[in-house]
């Protein structure tokens, strides 16, 4: 069965929803949010993403990842001494692209006009990292993961939201997406890796209902989620060295990164 732009619906994906804020209400009060699992992309220009496995200690590999993107959202971090890897927190970061806060001392900040977010202020690239966190529901399961994807892909990101979803009349939480990876070398001869995205098909009506209710939750209460492990994610998709955050020659320049603020 096809629509009129000739996707198929993907009736025999296996759709479990759960009500997050009926379940926070209820069962993790005093307790936090819920502990969404953490994917992340590679360092050294791996094919397979990294998530938590049933034992913590040991996390599992898988080289595809296909769900339905309930919500997505910018994020951006800087950090004043360059970043070179691990899970030091940002100096300044902002959960939404556009406000950011200083760590130290609380101060609020425009990302827009923040010389740190301009194209130069570190090389050809910028000094604060833009990233883009996405919520991603499985099939089988009603726990969304949640994937930060590092400046390396966003220009793909954009261009799949933009081309393949938006103007064939749908939205992110509307289809079943496909991501994998793809193994790049920059100009310096640094490997990294970039994600690749698909459509695999898009929801019945049915299946609309449940992720509807649930990309709403998500965006109500779940963007404001910190960066506590979201710096560890930074080096994914990119290489770091002892210099610091490396550029790839595909985000250098205005129409690198998308999402602009």
């Amino acid at each position: 069965m096809e629509n009129n732009n000739g996707l198929a619906v993907a009736d025999n994906f296996d759709l479990q929803t759960v009500n997050l804020a009926k379940a926070m209400m209820e069962e993790m009060d005093g307790l936090g949010t819920l502990p969404f699992d953490r994917v992340k992309i590679p360092s050294g220009g791996g094919l397979a993403f990294e998530m938590p496995g049933e034992d913590e200690s040991s996390p599992e590999s898988v080289t595809e990842i296909t769900g339905v993107i309930l919500d997505h959202h910018p994020l951006n971090a800087y950090w004043l001494d360059k970043f070179a890897g691990g899970n030091q927190p940002p100096d300044c970061s902002s959960i939404n692209g556009k406000q950011g806060v200083n760590r130290e001392t609380g101060e609020i900040k425009d990302c827009a006009t923040c010389p740190y977010n301009q194209f130069g202020s570190d090389g050809k690239g910028k000094a604060c990292k833009n990233l883009h966190r996405l919520f991603i529901l499985r099939e089988s399961n009603p726990v969304p993961l949640m994937l930060s994807l590092p400046p390396t892909s966003l220009k793909y990101m954009r261009d799949y939201i933009a081309k393949r979803i938006l103007f064939k009349g749908f939205r992110s939480w509307q289809v079943v997406t496909r991501i994998t990876l793809k193994k790049e070398k920059s100009a310096a001869g640094i490997t990294y890796s970039h994600a690749v995205f698909a459509l695999a098909g898009r929801l019945n009506q049915k299946q609309l209902c449940k992720t509807e209710a649930m990309k709403d939750c998500i965006r109500q209460q779940y963007r404001q989620i910190g960066f506590e492990d979201d710096a560890g994610d930074m080096a994914g998709g990119m290489a770091a060295d002892s210099s610091g955050f490396m550029e790839a020659p595909d985000v250098t320049g205005e129409d690198g990164l998308p999402f602009k603020n």
